[in-house]
């Protein structure tokens, strides 16, 4: 028998950063239940399995159904592989085309191996829906869809809008939202989760398990989490995400990009802070006890310890300190290995960067002046520094390219290539490399 925190303890908790919960009474009524029998809540969480790298705003849900694994209950991770195949008609203004199953499989594999770096792994229930729903026949199709109305299936904003507008609704899409309810019916789910553009196919999920005579399940949708420009929702398509695989500099550098302001969300929406620690610490910011910049460089060094490790987060907020606020070169920065060859008349370069590789593109020609001599302004661009002579020249005159410690403001000033010898170079306030010729 699992001893549970008071139901009080557990909402503070889980009420965080929740956008809604439906019915609220319900919950509580589960919890205090649970509380008193010993036995843990299902709470579930589906995902379609339709791309193959997850970023931080996909985790919301995710780090929600944490907390309920946090809180003793059991979190069932649901990859939807046979839904994949329909499709999820949400926000869509037209058919999603269908996925193939290699390519619903390839994306499933590659997703597990990003949750668990939420989830506890030996205690979380993986299921495929495939284990039923590809089992079904057309009979218990047919019974499914008389559990439900075609004018409630209407109602929701994407088939109107469509019907609005005189374009298309295929039927298969009319079933989605049946065939995904079916998934709750199947684990008797207490709790699911989902996003707020989700709300419609959990609310039919609820409804479909009252009517295969279960107790309906209480409904929890979380917000969509904001992106790096403070406006738009997180989308790789936006470029304005943050990929939870990238290197942990990476990351914590994109979450210091974020706006002041958006950082509390952050720490509501993808950390584990407990609600009143993320009031105390926006009190302290707000008396002038605690800098912006330090608060959101604890919610980075979190934010990179969750999926790289504390040794990682640590490095890379020292990393950050270093570079962006004490104007130092990072301890690894990236290197630019340039190799003279007279023979081919001009210089071959790789670049590769210490720890995790970020790019490599070994021996590529850069055309330089006989003798190995060329401008600096010239070489940023051949090695990718920067898009233009003339904006090379402009930085250069601005005082932003240092070499070596010593600040160049001649547009015209030459790089000696022919000789053996490594440059430490600092381009603008961020871009550092060290340039090595041998």
């Amino acid at each position: 028998m699992t001893k549970f925190k008071s139901v009080e303890e557990q909402l503070e908790y889980l009420q965080k950063g929740v956008a809604e919960i439906i019915p609220e009474e319900e919950l509580k009524q589960k919890l205090a239940n649970s509380v008193k029998t010993g036995k843990a809540l299902r709470v579930y969480l589906g995902v379609d399995p339709t791309a193959p790298d997850i970023h931080l705003g996909h985790t919301v849900v995710l780090r929600k159904l944490k907390h309920f694994q946090d809180m003793g209950h059991t979190a069932i991770f649901l990859i939807g592989d046979f839904s994949a195949m329909i499709g999820d008609p949400t926000g869509r203004s037209e058919t999603r085309p269908p996925l193939s199953r290699e390519e619903v499989d390839a994306h499933a594999e590659t997703y597990l191996a990003q949750v668990f770096k939420i989830l506890d792994k030996d205690k979380t229930e993986v299921r495929c829906n495939s284990e039923w729903l590809g089992k079904m026949s057309s009979y218990d199709v047919v019974r499914l869809c008389g559990h439900y109305r075609l004018a409630r299936m209407l109602e929701r904003e994407d088939f109107r809008s469509r019907l609005e507008n005189n374009l298309p609704i295929a039927v298969h899409e009319l079933l989605y939202p049946l065939l995904t309810a079916y998934d709750a019916v199947i684990l008797k789910s207490d709790v699911e989760l989902g996003a707020t553009e989700q709300k419609f196919n959990i609310l039919v999920h609820r409804e479909i398990q009252r009517e295969y005579g279960l107790s309906p399940q209480v409904v929890f949708t979380m917000p969509i989490l904001v992106g790096l420009d403070g406006e738009r929702k997180m989308s790789k398509s936006l470029g304005n995400y943050v990929g939870i695989n990238e290197v942990p500099a990476e990351m914590f550098g994109k979450i210091m990009s974020i706006p002041d302001e958006l950082m509390w969300s952050y720490y509501e929406l993808v950390t584990d802070r407990a609600p009143r620690q993320i009031v105390e610490l926006k009190k302290e910011v707000q008396n002038g006890k605690l800098h912006p910049m330090d608060a959101k460089m604890r919610l980075a060094e979190e934010v990179v310890s969750d999926f790289h490790g504390a040794e990682a987060g640590k490095k890379a907020a020292e990393n950050f300190q270093r570079v962006f606020r004490d104007r130092r070169a990072p301890e690894e920065p990236t290197e630019i290995n340039v190799r003279w060859d007279p023979k081919a008349g001009g210089v071959w370069r790789e670049i590769t960067r210490k720890g995790n590789i970020a790019e490599q593109t070994p021996y590529q020609i850069l055309q330089v002046a006989s003798g190995g001599v060329e401008k600096w302004s010239k070489l940023l661009v051949q090695l990718r520094r920067v898009t233009s002579t003339s904006e090379a020249e402009r930085l250069i005159r601005q005082g932003a390219l240092e070499i070596d410690g010593d600040v160049l403001k001649d547009p015209a000033a030459k790089a000696d290539l022919s000789v053996n010898r490594s440059h430490l170079i600092r381009l603008g306030k961020k871009q550092f490399f060290r340039l090595s010729i041998g």
